[in-house]
């Protein structure tokens, strides 16, 4: 058992140190196995489909109270390595930064919900579990990542009664913001077919171009909604038009277009490929043309009401910043998208303003404050 507080700075390094560029493990679940095993906690691994992952609980299993915490250790590629002012696995500490791969989206987050659980149950031992479910496969496809550790969890009677995500939640400042939900994700990709000719003599062909600006055009203008409670209006983005046609003589068979919603509550995936498929059709029977698309919804949306868990973080967070945070649903997709489906769920974390860039870097006394809303988040749980 550890006989003093464990630093999340240096747990936050060490693992900076591990090159886990999804879905590369790299070593980082190793490392937390050791330092949680060594503190009492059971570890078991839950790899799936060559992704790794790690689940650890302090406590009685199947517990009448049980506080989870969720985050991921795999990180982005480093892109262009030569523009780096530091190695990116180096986690080098310079003006108070901590810099490296990593350090702000997530191992900061996970080694400091890992050191507050570790010090939480070494000093202070609850009447309850601690769970913490950390997967390799966050920043990837998402599919063998927490989706495996939860469907390894309903196998095996294993329960959390609530859950925080530790992802990078504050735009400016520590503590403003708390996450309570989030928007759904879907992207389509869309064909449209007709008639490749010579554009000397465009009545021989029926070009998809025209087609595809009226339906660009359609889908980008109209208003999905003008938002709800606790979410903005939904969006589409257009985020590519292509045909690969070189010619200017040639007018070309086939035209294809992507297009990215984030939708609130209003919606679902369902209900938006519905309204996709209608308006294609729609344009495709004024052009004489054929239409076809393939829909992905990479999540739906959802909310977890204002209430108690949103309080307890809150409290702790305000109790350390003297700030008091909003409950919002901004911003993209988290793996909260899919434990929302087997407890309350919410984000906190540090500020997020230089993840996934070059040169990525955290502020080492947040990591420090950071660790200590966590523990106070436990301490108040299972008071």
């Amino acid at each position: 058992m550890p006989l003093c507080p464990l630093d999340p700075a240096r747990l936050t390094a060490d693992l900076i140190r591990c090159p886990s560029v999804t879905p590369e493990e790299g070593g980082a679940l190793r490392l937390l196995e050791g330092v949680l095993s060594e503190a009492g906690f059971a570890c078991t691994r839950v790899d799936r489909g060559g992704v790794s992952n790690l689940f650890a609980r302090w406590g009685a299993k199947g517990a009448a109270r049980s506080f989870g915490f969720n985050g991921h250790t795999d990180v982005v590629p480093v892109g262009d390595a030569a523009a780096w002012s530091v190695p990116p696995f180096d986690a080098v500490e310079r003006d108070g930064m901590l810099w490296g791969r990593g350090a702000t989206d997530m191992k900061s987050g996970v080694a400091a919900f890992a050191a507050a659980a570790v010090d939480f149950v070494t000093q202070t031992p609850p009447d309850g579990a601690v769970i913490l479910a950390i997967t390799g496969d966050e920043e990837g496809d998402a599919v063998d990542g927490t989706r495996a550790l939860l469907d390894w969890m309903e196998a095996n009677g294993e329960r959390m009664s609530a859950c925080l995500v530790g992802e990078p939640t504050c735009p400016e400042r520590m503590g403003e913001m708390i996450k309570i939900g989030r928007r759904g994700s879907l992207s389509a990709w869309i064909t449209l077919t007709g008639v490749q000719g010579h554009s000397a003599y465009p009545h021989r062909a029926r070009n998809p171009l025209p087609a595809m600006a009226r339906l660009m055009d359609r889908l980008s203008s109209h208003t999905l909604d003008a938002g709800t409670d606790h979410f903005d209006p939904s969006t589409l983005a257009v985020v590519t038009i292509d045909t690969g046609n070189p010619a200017t003589n040639v007018i070309p068979a086939e035209c294809r277009a992507t297009v990215n919603i984030r939708f609130n509550d209003t919606h679902d995936g369902a209900s938006l490929t519905a309204w996709l498929r209608a308006e294609i059709d729609r344009v495709a029977e004024e052009c004489g043309i054929a239409g076809e698309m393939r829909v992905k919804v990479s999540g739906e949306a959802f909310l977890t009401p204002p209430g108690p868990l949103s309080d307890l973080v809150a409290r702790a967070v305000e109790a350390e910043t003297g700030v008091v945070p909003a409950l919002s649903t901004t911003g993209g997709t988290s793996d909260a998208r899919f434990v929302k489906d087997h407890c309350p769920v919410v984000e906190f974390g540090l500020v997020g303003q230089t993840m996934h860039q070059v040169d990525e870097r955290v502020e080492i006394a947040q990591i420090h404050q950071l660790k200590a809303i966590y523990s106070q988040i436990l301490r108040d749980y299972f008071t």
